[in-house]
């Protein structure tokens, strides 16, 4: 793919990653400094794990409009622009799973391709707005996907203002760098390596250590059986912090309608059919 067809999103992918190499050469290291990235990494995580995934793409649950916003925010400030975008693209990915006109399929694109190389592509900036018209009608949200840039801006003068430049370096750049590719990986790797609990339509598969890196979303092909369910870990062992945390909101009440979903049930279908 040539640079005239790359859109901007993805000249920007590139240019941050060049940034970063550059910047870790001259980078005061430390385990603090390590333990903010971590910090700052899982805490954008949880804004597209349980925000743009479980929430805006899937309506696992429901919440009021201004935690609607937080999430939207922070899932925003990991740089994978807004929560509409986002939603959109993902809904298409479940209609069209595993086929060729899944946009980030390994299994008919390729590792590269499905990883990252779709993000290059311009042709993806533009996305089916009716598929998301439950999100559209909020100008709260469409205002996130408009200026998508401003929440990481904002976020990143947080960290200079608490921590100076090592914090932008560090809970910043390493850390988004790291988010990205942590969610790549659901794209690239949970439709190729991992188990089959279920009999999908496409090849997705639980993956364990991608279920480590993203809070519960390895557990990729529980998802794509029962994808509105809150709950991705099926079983005591399938971690699911996603999972977990949202259960403490819908404790204390700032969520509601949690989707839930038959595990027994479910396993047993699972091993009648096995």
């Amino acid at each position: 793919m040539s640079l005239k067809t790359m859109k901007p999103a993805g000249l920007h992918l590139l240019l941050v990653h060049l940034i970063l190499v550059l910047a870790l050469f001259s980078a005061e290291f430390s385990w603090y400094w390590v333990g903010l990235a971590v910090a700052s990494y899982y805490l954008r995580m949880f804004g597209i794990t349980a925000g743009f995934h479980r929430y805006f793409s899937h309506k696992a649950f429901k919440t009021n409009r201004i935690f609607q916003f937080i999430l939207g925010f922070i899932g925003t400030a990991s740089i994978q622009r807004g929560p509409i975008w986002w939603a959109a693209i993902h809904r298409h990915h479940h209609r069209h799973s595993d086929t060729e006109l899944d946009i980030h399929s390994p299994v008919t694109k390729g590792f590269y391709e499905s990883h990252m190389g779709w993000v290059f592509n311009r042709s993806h900036k533009n996305v089916d707005l009716p598929t998301v018209d439950d999100l559209t009608k909020f100008p709260e949200l469409r205002w996130l996907d408009k200026y998508y840039l401003v929440p990481p801006a904002i976020y990143g003068l947080a960290l200079y203002a608490i921590w100076g430049w090592q914090g932008v370096l560090w809970g910043g750049l390493v850390s988004t760098v790291a988010l990205w590719h942590g969610t790549f990986f659901v794209n690239s790797l949970t439709h190729v390596f991992g188990s089959r609990r279920f009999n999908t339509k496409d090849d997705s598969r639980n993956n364990w250590f991608v279920a480590l890196l993203t809070l519960g979303e390895g557990w990729h092909n529980n998802h794509h059986f029962y994808p509105r369910s809150v709950r991705q870990g099926f079983t005591w062992w399938e971690i699911d912090i996603s999972y977990y945390i949202l259960m403490v909101f819908h404790k204390i009440g700032l969520i509601t309608d949690a989707k839930g979903v038959n595990v027994d049930h479910l396993l047993e279908r699972a091993k009648t059919k096995g």
